[in-house]
């Protein structure tokens, strides 16, 4: 019997003393793109963070279990080593710390923890152009202090950058469409389906469906009321761009 990569079962949670998932389920297996979508507030993002191990997000029911193991026991810095990966809606500066280095201590952890050699400076430098290159990212912008000065979109691409590097087993994309142009978009889409490989997998979180004429779901789902009310194929982003999300929206 094949082992779900990512299964997430009556997860409920809190954000100071409010709570926001409540009895939430979905299970992703290898190689599948899920995309979340839902109105603002519903608990999208707070989803991400629950997933990553954010400090503030107190879960108070249910369990997550990554590659057959407890997602909830481990530090985030744990999850991270495990391979998932977090592209934030707004990603952090990181002022003094190039993204060269910022890089390749965040691979050379990960690759420690899979029982790999390290990867000396030159081929990490050889790696990370080969892949900023892809992508748009002038060689100069990546000995830059991380995020610091760089527009909405060169953040975004940086954010890919990561993952193209470091190649999780679960990426979600919390409104990785947020602030970029038509352009920007595509370049990001391009990095993400990239690790498209049969076996990696990506948890998508957005409003729009625009996104998803790029980066292309097995499976929809809408969020409301802190939990996943309906389900279909990519057929169910296009409903909604038709309908909105107020059939969706439970009146208070």
């Amino acid at each position: 019997m094949t082992i779900p990569l990512l299964e997430i079962e009556d997860l409920s949670a809190r954000v100071c003393d409010k709570e926001i998932i409540k009895g939430f389920n979905l299970t992703i297996n290898e190689g599948e793109v899920h995309a979340v979508m839902g109105p603002n507030g519903a608990g999208k993002s707070t989803l991400s963070y629950v997933l990553c191990g954010k400090p503030g997000y107190e879960v108070t029911g249910g369990s997550v279990w990554f590659k057959g193991k407890n997602l909830l026991a481990m530090s985030p810095e744990e999850r991270a080593r495990e391979g998932i990966f977090l592209c934030m809606q707004y990603p952090v500066e990181i002022p003094g710390v190039p993204v060269t280095t910022f890089l390749k201590h965040a691979v050379n952890a990960v690759r420690a923890h899979q029982n790999l050699p390290e990867l000396d400076t030159m081929n990490f430098i050889k790696l990370v152009r080969e892949e900023g290159k892809k992508l748009g990212l002038d060689a100069e912008m990546i000995k830059r202090p991380v995020n610091v000065g760089f527009s909405g979109g060169e953040k975004k691409r940086l954010e890919t950058l990561q993952m193209s590097v470091l190649k999780p087993m679960l990426s979600i994309l919390d409104e990785a469409d947020s602030g970029l142009d038509i352009d920007a978009l595509k370049v990001v889409a391009d990095g993400v389906n990239a690790l498209r490989d049969g076996r990696r997998s990506m948890l998508v979180i957005t409003h729009y469906q625009r996104l998803l004429n790029y980066i292309v779901p097995d499976y929809v789902h809408v969020f409301a009321d802190g939990h996943i009310v309906k389900s279909g194929d990519k057929s169910l982003a296009l409903e909604l761009e038709e309908t909105g999300y107020a059939g969706f929206i439970k009146e208070k």
